[in-house]
């Protein structure tokens, strides 16, 4: 066989069904929106946040509370 041409020939049915397969293309979708942050991380923050307002010793006790 000349070695420009292919190796295999070419070879189509006369009868039945032609069977074609499309090459494999990028398909474009919709971007997914994604949160800034996480449920679970909010939720930490949210705890931090009670646990130092909780550990700081509060400034002013309302006068209704203070005994002479």
């Amino acid at each position: 066989m000349p070695e420009g041409k292919a190796a295999f020939r070419e070879v189509l049915p006369k009868q039945g069904q032609l069977s074609v397969e499309d090459k494999a293309s990028m398909v474009l979708c919709k971007p997914k929106v994604l949160p800034l942050k996480s449920v679970t991380l909010e939720k930490l923050e949210k705890l931090q946040r009670a646990a130092l307002e909780a550990a700081q010793p509060p400034d002013e006790a309302p006068a209704s509370q203070q005994q002479p």
